[in-house]
C-alpha cells in the first residue's frame, strides 16, 4: 500500500526502542501471519484460482493471485534454516503459478538462510526499513486545525480508495525508490483482503472531504501500520500527523507495546517516521529467484 508524507514534526519523549531478535521474531511473525490471513482471504475471494500459503521455517510462503503485493515468503529467519527439500517445494508451486519467489529476508535472520539463497540463485533486488516504536505511556492524539481523522467503513471504500491510488501515483521522490508498482485495481482487492485480515482502515478528512487515508493492524502486541496516503494536493497540513497519531493512540489503548512501519530507505517516509520518535529497527534485503 502507498505512502504520502507530510508528518510534521511533533515532540516525543521516549527512549529509543533497542531491537533484539526477540522483537525482530515478534514483527516478523505478525507480517508472516498478515500476509497468510490476506492471501487466504484473496483465495476465499477468487475461488478456482491457482494460490497457497506454506508454512515454513517460523514464517510463510503466500501467492494469492496474479499480480498480488501478497505474493512472497515472508517472517522467514527466525524458525530454523529451511531445508533444501522445504525451499524446493516453494520454488515448485510458484513456478506451477508462473510466479517469480520473492523473499524478504532481515538481518537479524539466520546467517545461513542468506547463504541457501544465495546458492540457489536468488538475486538481491532491493532493500527496506522496518521502524518501531515503543508505546509506552499512551500517546496522545495531534490534530491540526480542520484535519478529523475516523476509522473508515466500506460504504466510503470507493473514496478511500481513491486518495491511495492518487498517492501511490505520485510517490515521494526522496530515497531508494520501490522496486513494486501495483495497479488500481490490484490495490483495491489487496486493501479489502486486508480488512479481512483483521486490518483497520482510517480517513482523515478537511471539510468533510476525505484527503488520507491509512491503515493498523494490532496483533500479538505489535501494531503494524500497514499503510497511509496523503492525496497531493493537501501534503504538508498534517494530516500524516494526524492519521499517526491516532493510530497509535488507538494501538496503545489495544495493549499493543510496539508500533512497526515499513518504510523504503532514505524515503520521506523513514524520515517522518524518524521525527516522530521511530527508530531503525533492522533491514530487510527483497531476494528473488525467477521461475
Amino acid at each position: 500500500m502507498g505512502s504520502g508524507g507530510d508528518i510534521d514534526r511533533v515532540s516525543v519523549s521516549r527512549l529509543p526502542l533497542f531491537c533484539d531478535t526477540a522483537l525482530a521474531a515478534r514483527i516478523e511473525r505478525a507480517e508472516a501471519d498478515l500476509i497468510a490471513r490476506s492471501s487466504e482471504a484473496a483465495q476465499r475471494r477468487s475461488a478456482g484460482r491457482a494460490g497457497f500459503v506454506i508454512p515454513v521455517a517460523g514464517g510463510v510462503a503466500s501467492l494469492a493471485e496474479e499480480g498480488s503485493p501478497f505474493n512472497k515468503v515472508a517472517g522467514l529467519g527466525f524458525g530454523g534454516v529451511p531445508a533444501a527439500a522445504q525451499l524446493a517445494e516453494i520454488e515448485r508451486a510458484f513456478a506451477a503459478c508462473g510466479a517469480p519467489v520473492q523473499v524478504e529476508l532481515t538481518h537479524l535472520a539466520d546467517p545461513a538462510i542468506g547463504a541457501e539463497l544465495t546458492m540457489r540463485g536468488y538475486r538481491l533486488a532491493s532493500f527496506e526499513n522496518v521502524l518501531g516504536l515503543a508505546l509506552g505511556g499512551g500517546p496522545g492524539r495531534v490534530m491540526p486545525p480542520g484535519i478529523e481523522v475516523r476509522p473508515s467503513g466500506e460504504e466510503e471504500f470507493g473514496s478511500w480508495l481513491d486518495v491511495v491510488v492518487d498517492a501511490v501515483a505520485h510517490p515521494d521522490a526522496q530515497g531508494v525508490p520501490s522496486h513494486e508498482q501495483f495497479p488500481r485495481e490490484v490495490v483495491a482487492r489487496a486493501g479489502r483482503d486486508m480488512v479481512a485480515a483483521g486490518v483497520v482502515r482510517y480517513a482523515a478528512l478537511r471539510d468533510g472531504v476525505i484527503v488520507g487515508g491509512a491503515s493498523v493492524r494490532m496483533a500479538g502486541g505489535i501494531a503494524q501500520l500497514t499503510g497511509a496516503a496523503t492525496a497531493p494536493a493537501h501534503r504538508r497540513r498534517g494530516v500524516q500527523t494526524a492519521l499517526l497519531s491516532a493510530r497509535l493512540a488507538d494501538a496503545a489503548a489495544g495493549g499493543c507495546d510496539v508500533a512497526a512501519v515499513t518504510t523504503q530507505p532514505g524515503s520521506r517516509s523513514q524520515q517522518n517516521a524518524q521525527r516522530l520518535g521511530f527508530d531503525l529497527l533492522y533491514t530487510r534485503a527483497v531476494l528473488v529467484k525467477q521461475p
